[in-house]
């Protein structure tokens, strides 16, 4: 039957604005995402920092958080006019916290910490009720927040899970086997991977449903680029579990160029950029060694005295940031240095007053590892921290502590080779408490002058280091695997928005009648 006029007229209509199903107009208009981050430093400041990548790509986020973590985004994040914040309450004394303790790294004991995370659940009601009224294209949430999952198959919207951990760890986890010798070998990946402890069975028995529940979202946003967690694993993930990984990482990389914008990142440091920078600025090029074990690990004093003794032996500079006390933010003066005592050697601040700088609190951490003059980082393993490290290109001398970091030292050192161990060998489940083992001062040492001594072992470290650092910059370049990712990604939502949105959508009878 031949069309007539009319007929014709809608036929050209519906072929400029279809393609395959999929509106053009719709593809065209900007997606709409509600983040939600876990109020801990090592999960909200990448997802946040992930966030401005996509406003800065012309889509419209709201990150959903409470009032003092709202006030560390507000300082931390860049402004930008498609980047709001919604803030819910946080049920501090539901649960028994004092007011403004809405963090993890605002606690220093498994008590308060469980209460924190238990107030996290409690956050279901008023961020459901917000998404409701305003309902977004996608939301992207941490994955300790398993709720949310419910929330968002609810109402037919994607959600994006995110854990702040390498794809790597996510494998090795999904497919570890607990070996009947106290190491413990992870069978059915790439490569043979022995790990230096077992993980505990608590920390098992809490990650399991939350993987499974991440299982079932859209997909896994991965704060790292594909070259550092391999293409290997990346097929291992999605073809052991079916489920889609995204590399949008490193997120320390992601709108942030000046020196400011980058001091600014996470909570506000006790000593400022231009001090460290100003005190680095008289050292050699990899000559100080940066200590830092993330805001979740609280060492016994016994520990730190190990590491001054440690350090101080190696002969090396260095600045080592040690976490606040919490309880002890009103003692004067003399009660500090009373308080210090407790984990230095007698004298060691005036014998080390050229050497070294002590922070006690939060510092610029990404400010510090791109100076030259930083030659190695001891650190706890956080993949925040490791990839921020990647991302300057400093060596590794490695020492986990809890939750992934075990796994992610296999991946710096054996996998990768960006670094060396000191040979940390207790696993706990989080960073809090006393300690059964102690690592060494003469652990320390060696694992230090390994990496600084200028050996064929640590100079072939560096220059792969160098190496990564350089892919790490590519990534998230235009045509670089992380940029390449992050534009599929937009592509597939804005598919999945348009393709609901058509079915939703009353058509006509065509031809038209």
């Amino acid at each position: 039957m031949a069309l007539g006029k009319r007929d014709s007229r809608y036929l050209l209509q519906y072929n400029k604005s279809t393609m395959g199903g999929i509106y053009l107009e719709e593809q065209e208009r900007p997606l709409k995402l509600h983040f939600i981050p876990y109020p801990a430093p090592g999960h909200m400041i990448p997802l946040c920092d992930i966030a401005t990548l996509f406003t800065s790509n012309g889509h419209h986020v709201t990150i959903i958080t409470t009032p003092s973590n709202a006030q560390i985004l507000d300082n931390s994040i860049p402004s930008h006019r498609y980047l709001h914040l919604h803030i819910v309450h946080f049920p501090s004394h539901e649960v028994g916290l004092p007011d403004g303790v809405e963090n993890l790294s605002a606690v220093s004991d498994m008590v308060n910490a469980a209460r924190v995370h238990e107030a996290t659940t409690l956050l279901r009601s008023p961020i459901e009720q917000f998404v409701e009224q305003h309902p977004p294209d996608c939301i992207v949430a941490d994955f300790l927040m398993p709720w949310v999952h419910d929330v968002a198959h609810k109402l037919n919207i994607p959600r994006l899970a995110f854990n702040g951990f390498s794809l790597f760890a996510v494998c090795a986890m999904v497919n570890l086997h607990h070996s009947t010798s106290k190491a413990a070998f992870v069978p059915n990946l790439p490569h043979p991977i022995t790990l230096n402890a077992t993980p505990p069975k608590l920390l098992t028995r809490f990650m399991q449903p939350l993987l499974e529940t991440e299982q079932k979202s859209y997909g896994l946003i991965v704060n790292s680029f594909a070259e550092l967690d391999g293409e290997e694993y990346v097929e291992l993930y999605e073809k052991s579990t079916g489920h889609k990984a995204w590399h949008l990482g490193p997120a320390s990389l992601i709108c942030r160029t000046s020196v400011e914008e980058k001091a600014e990142r996470g909570q506000k440091s006790v000593v400022g950029a231009e001090q460290c920078l100003s005190w680095l600025n008289s050292k050699a090029v990899n000559s100080v060694v940066y200590i830092c074990f993330g805001s979740l690990c609280h060492f016994p004093d016994e520990q730190l005295y190990e590491i001054a003794c440690g350090v101080e032996a190696s002969g090396h500079q260095f600045i080592w940031v040690v976490p606040e006390k919490r309880g002890k933010e009103n003692e004067n003066e003399n009660e500090n240095e009373k308080e210090m005592e407790r984990w230095v050697p007698s004298g060691f601040e005036e014998r080390n007053r050229e050497k070294g700088m002590i922070i006690k609190g939060w510092a610029p951490q990404v400010v510090i590892l791109g100076h030259p003059a930083i030659g190695a980082f001891l650190t706890h393993c956080g993949w925040n921290s490791t990839v921020e490290a990647v991302s300057a290109g400093v060596p590794m001398i490695t020492w986990p502590v809890h939750d992934e970091q075990f796994y992610n030292e296999k991946l710096i050192t054996h996998l990768r080779g960006l670094g060396v161990e000191v040979g940390a060998r207790e696993w706990t489940f989080i960073g809090f408490g006393e300690r059964k083992r102690l690592v060494s001062r003469d652990c320390i040492d060696k694992a230090v002058r390994r990496l600084m001594d200028g050996a064929d072992q640590s100079l072939a470290i560096r220059r792969r280091a160098k190496e990564y650092a350089t892919k790490a910059a590519k990534a998230v370049q235009q045509h670089g695997s992380s940029l390449n990712t992050f534009t599929a990604l937009i592509h597939d939502l804005k598919r999945f928005r348009d393709r609901t949105s058509l079915h939703q959508h009353h058509f006509p009878t065509f031809p038209p009648k």
